[in-house]
C-alpha cells in the first residue's frame, strides 16, 4: 500500500509539473465554482419582482475594476430593526438559481441581498477564485453596512458559499449571526470523501477553503445546517465544522434533506432554529 501511495503521489506531482501550476490552479477553480450565467430549472421565475443591485469596486486581488450583480429582496413588512442578510450561493448556478432559498429566508423575517461572484451571471467576467470570492463577499458586506447601518446584519452561505460566509464572519466584527448550509471543513476533506480520496492530492490543492481553521474566530452565534441525505458533502464534515466552533452555536441535521433540498424539507425546524439561536421575533 505504501508503495502504491508513493507511486500515485509521484504521478500527481508529475502531472502538476506537466500541466504547470497555473493550469492546475485553473482546473481546481473551474471544478469548485463551475461558474455559469444560468439558473437551474425554473428557479429564475422565483426571482421575478426582486430588485437588481450593482456593487462597484476596485479589486485589490486582480488590480482591476470589478462589478457585482445582486438581487435585493426586502422583508414583507420591513421595520427599522428588520434583520438584513447577505446570501452567498454555491457552485454552478447564478444568483437567480437561489431565488427559492431567498424567498424562504424572507419568510423567516429577513431582507436578503444575494450576490453573484465575479464569473457568475451579470457580474464581471473571469474565472472565480477563493481570493476573489472572499473579496466579493466583503464588498457586498460593506454595501449592506453603508445602506443599512442601523439594521442587524447576518451572513448566510450554501455549499462553497458556506466557506465564503465563514471567512467573512471570521474577519468582521459587526455581524449578528451566521448560517451555513451544506458546507464543509475544507476542500481537501471533501476530496478525501470521494472514491479516489485515498490519493495524496492535499499538497496540490490551491483553493483550500479551510473553514475549520477559521470557524472558531466567528464572534456571533453560528447555525450549521445539513441534510442527512446529502451525498455530495457528507454530514460528518458539517459536524466536524460545528465541533470546531467555540461560540454560541447550534447544529441542525435535517432528515431527508439533500444537498439542495434541506431548507425546503426542514423548513419548520429551520425557522425555529433561526428564531431561537438569533432571538428573532
Amino acid at each position: 500500500m505504501a508503495r502504491r501511495l508513493a507511486f500515485a503521489f509521484a504521478a500527481l506531482l508529475s502531472l502538476a509539473l506537466t500541466l504547470g501550476c497555473a493550469t492546475l490552479d485553473e482546473k481546481q477553480r473551474t471544478w469548485i465554482f463551475q461558474p455559469s450565467d444560468q439558473a437551474w430549472g425554473s428557479s429564475a421565475d422565483l426571482a421575478e419582482g426582486m430588485d437588481e443591485v450593482w456593487i462597484d469596486f476596485d479589486s485589490k486581488v486582480t488590480g482591476e475594476h470589478a462589478r457585482l450583480n445582486a438581487l435585493w429582496l426586502p422583508a414583507d413588512e420591513p421595520r427599522p430593526d428588520t434583520p438584513v442578510l447577505l446570501y452567498l450561493h454555491g457552485a454552478r448556478w447564478n444568483v437567480a438559481g437561489s431565488a427559492g432559498r431567498m424567498r424562504r429566508l424572507q419568510d423567516m423575517g429577513f431582507s436578503v441581498l444575494a450576490i453573484d461572484y465575479r464569473g457568475f451571471g451579470k457580474s464581471s467576467p473571469g474565472l472565480p477564485s477563493e481570493a476573489t470570492a472572499y473579496e466579493d463577499a466583503r464588498q457586498a458586506w460593506a454595501w449592506l453596512a453603508q445602506h443599512y447601518p442601523k439594521n442587524p446584519r447576518y451572513v448566510f452561505g450554501h455549499s462553497v458559499g458556506g466557506a465564503i460566509a465563514i471567512d467573512l464572519a471570521a474577519s468582521v466584527d459587526d455581524e449578528q449571526g451566521t448560517i451555513v448550509e451544506g458546507t464543509f471543513t475544507s476542500i481537501a476533506d471533501v476530496a478525501a470523501t470521494f472514491k479516489w480520496g485515498w490519493l495524496p492530492i492535499g499538497p496540490l490543492i490551491t483553493q483550500r477553503f479551510d473553514s475549520v481553521d477559521k470557524v472558531a474566530k466567528i464572534g456571533s452565534p453560528l447555525l450549521v445546517v445539513h441534510g442527512a441525505n446529502d451525498t455530495l458533502i457528507k454530514s460528518e464534515l458539517a459536524q466536524r465544522l460545528f465541533d470546531a466552533a467555540t461560540g454560541k452555536k447550534q447544529f441542525l441535521l435535517v432528515d431527508g434533506g439533500s444537498h439542495h433540498s434541506t431548507m425546503y424539507v426542514g423548513q419548520a425546524r429551520y425557522r425555529e432554529a433561526v428564531r431561537q439561536l438569533f432571538s428573532l421575533r
